[in-house]
Order: structure tokens, then C-alpha cells, then sequence
């Protein structure tokens, strides 16, 4: 298989318990041409993490260093802990003739959207069925209290917003259709670059 003439980056967004992680996993076992790109972070390591593979882990100087060079596309302070996605981890894998897939929240994507050229990146928002199945799912995976799946639901209505501005939309009803048309959208684009 030949390298891509143009690697991307594929930005996918979605609301929390829509399956998304799940979907992405799926579509990355089914296509060797992608890459999940390992964002840095000041939290600790949870037990069976590890560095270079779950998160690039670093002190909150080294972070604040990386951000006043500008080398991160996105970054954000949530729960008092920076997370961030650097340019060098993206570039790392173009070099190896991957396209980058970005799992990141509304915030971080319009980040990137702004920062990189616009013929570089591919945005897919992934949306439940419907904000009822959306509760259950949260709901069934015994995650959250009642009150942290109402804030789930209430900021999922928000993000839901955002899905018109993604150049494409996926409901996650089934699947296996879902990862189909992931991987469907992701030949399609590498076909444009290809042309």
C-alpha cells in the first residue's frame, strides 16, 4: 500500500455516551492507515497507563513552556488539569504516512479548525439516536450520579449545537453501520487528496 500523497487530520467530536471511543476503536482496527494522535497531560498516570502511549505525562511547567511556544494546536485547562494536542505528535505520525485521528471535545476542534490549513483537516461529529437513548446509555454504564448525567445531558444538548459546522454527521444507532460510514468518509476524503 502506497503512503498518502497528503496525510489528514480527522477531527471527531461527539457528546459523552454516544459511543464514540468505541467507534473510533472499531474503524482504527479495520483501517491501518490511521492513527490516533497522544495528547500531553499534567495529571498523574492512572494505574496501567503509560508513558508515550496513553498520554505524553509532564510536569505543568514543562506545559506552560510547550504553550508559550505555540506547540500545541489545542489545549484546555479542564478540572484544574492541561490536556493538549502538539503539533510535533501530529506532524510524528503525517511523517509515517498516517492520517491523525483527533478524539476531541467542541472546544479543542474548533481550536484545531482554526489553527491548521483548511485543506488538512476532515470534522465528524458523532450524535445518539435521540437525548432519551443518550440517558439510558449513561444511565446503564453506571459512570455518574443522577445529578452528573443530568450535566451530561444538559452540556450533550449544547455540544449538539455545534454538529452543523462538522462536514459531516453520523447517528450512532447501530453499530456497525456507524463504522461503516466512519470508514466510508475516511476513504472518501483520502480519495479527494489522491485526485
Amino acid at each position: 500500500m502506497s503512503r498518502n500523497p497528503r496525510p489528514l487530520v480527522f477531527i471527531i467530536s461527539a457528546p459523552s455516551g454516544t459511543g464514540k471511543t468505541t467507534l473510533i476503536h472499531r474503524a482504527m482496527a479495520r483501517d491501518p492507515r490511521l492513527a490516533f494522535s497522544i495528547s500531553h497531560t499534567t495529571r498523574p498516570p492512572r494505574e496501567g497507563e503509560t508513558h508515550g502511549r496513553d498520554y505524553y505525562f509532564v510536569s505543568r511547567e514543562a506545559f506552560r513552556k510547550m504553550i508559550e511556544e505555540d506547540a500545541f494546536i489545542e489545549w484546555a485547562n479542564v478540572y484544574g488539569e492541561y490536556y493538549g494536542t502538539s503539533r510535533k505528535e501530529i506532524s510524528r505520525l503525517h511523517r509515517l504516512g498516517k492520517d491523525v485521528v483527533l478524539d476531541i471535545d467542541v472546544q479543542g476542534a474548533t481550536q484545531v479548525m482554526e489553527k491548521l490549513a483548511r485543506d488538512t483537516w476532515v470534522s465528524i461529529f458523532i450524535l445518539p439516536p435521540d437525548l432519551e437513548t443518550l440517558r439510558h446509555r449513561l444511565v446503564t454504564r453506571g459512570k455518574d450520579s443522577p445529578e452528573a448525567i443530568e450535566k451530561r445531558l444538559k452540556a450533550a444538548t449544547d455540544e449538539m449545537g455545534y454538529a452543523p459546522k462538522y462536514d459531516y454527521q453520523i447517528v450512532n444507532d447501530d453499530l456497525e453501520r456507524a463504522t461503516r460510514e466512519l470508514l466510508y468518509i475516511f476513504a472518501r476524503e483520502r480519495e479527494k487528496t489522491e485526485a
